[in-house]
């Protein structure tokens, strides 16, 4: 850890996930500069010096770490006039945070490359009470150098690093994972609605669930949300869910795979969306799937 205080970090938004990154760099003796479109936000990270303009961040930053919503958010930030990729110096690291598609993470890396600069993709697994406690699971995706000197950086925010080849790997076993929540999603929000038609109390139901045949700690949470309907407030909006099932689909297309059961969590969701619940936390499928049971509103 003796070179983490060498690493100049600069952290681009602030938001459940970006804050309590920016927060644990600063705890662990990086020197930190923030930056948010709502700049009141840079406030939530004392130690941190705040930075009116995304250029003014990255100018002099080693590492520009990126934890945006979207495609949308990462293309205009990094490409956009002023952005990272024009004010980043030569040789440093855009360390991509998002969860985002396998198209514009070969596009950063092309561009960055092009600069001299290097593009790593590493997408988390965790909510903003992991990312708190630095309870993180980190996957990122690049050079072995590179993982190697971005080590102390990865140590600070998480409790394990799973590393891959390159960033477009990282990329696609995060929506791997994050297919296999909303697929989670989906099977307990059907067999707690299954047991309820039948009588049973979902919370019941759900420890016999999870102290036998389906017992993990984002089952029990998850599961524990959709027994209890507590959908508020969201640690991950369903809306950004969405999202990710949407790349899931679309990356399976550019690889030429059918993921049936991602096409039915997807319907569910955007059904949950029209409906004006794309705010409440992504178990808040369940409510489509009580309604589609047609069980009434959930006991709270």
């Amino acid at each position: 850890m003796s070179n983490a205080p060498a690493l100049g970090i600069s952290v681009l938004g602030l938001g459940q996930m970006g804050a309590p990154i920016a927060r644990n760099l600063v705890a662990r003796g990086f020197s930190v500069k923030v930056w948010n479109r709502d700049a009141a936000k840079t406030a939530t990270v004392p130690g941190a010096t705040p930075c009116p303009t995304i250029a003014e961040a990255a100018e002099s930053a080693d590492v520009v770490l990126t934890m945006l919503a979207d495609d949308a958010a990462l293309r205009q930030v990094t490409l956009g006039a002023g952005g990272v990729l024009d004010a980043l110096p030569k040789g440093a690291v855009h360390l991509g945070m998002s969860t985002v598609s396998l198209a514009i993470v070969r596009e950063l890396a092309a561009a960055h490359a092009a600069r001299g600069q290097e593009y790593i993709a590493s997408p988390v697994f965790g909510r903003p009470d992991l990312a708190a406690a630095a309870k993180l699971f980190v996957v990122p995706g690049g050079a072995p150098a590179t993982l190697e000197r971005l080590a102390p950086v990865f140590a600070a925010i998480g409790q394990a690093t799973f590393p891959m080849a390159t960033p477009e790997q990282a990329a696609l076993a995060k929506l791997a994972g994050n297919f296999m929540i909303a697929g989670t999603l989906e099977i307990l929000s059907e067999a707690l609605a299954f047991g309820e038609k039948g009588g049973i109390d979902p919370e019941q139901l759900m420890g016999l669930l999870s102290g036998t045949v389906f017992g993990s700690p984002i089952v029990n949470r998850y599961g524990g949300l959709i027994a209890r309907a507590d959908f508020e407030p969201a640690a991950f909006p369903l809306r950004l869910g969405l999202k990710d099932v949407n790349l899931v689909l679309a990356a399976s297309q550019q690889l030429g795979l059918s993921m049936p059961v991602a096409s039915v969590v997807q319907q569910h969701l955007l059904t949950a969306v029209d409906q004006g619940r794309g705010d409440i936390d992504f178990a808040g499928v369940a409510t489509v799937v009580r309604e589609e049971a047609g069980l009434g509103a959930p006991r709270r």
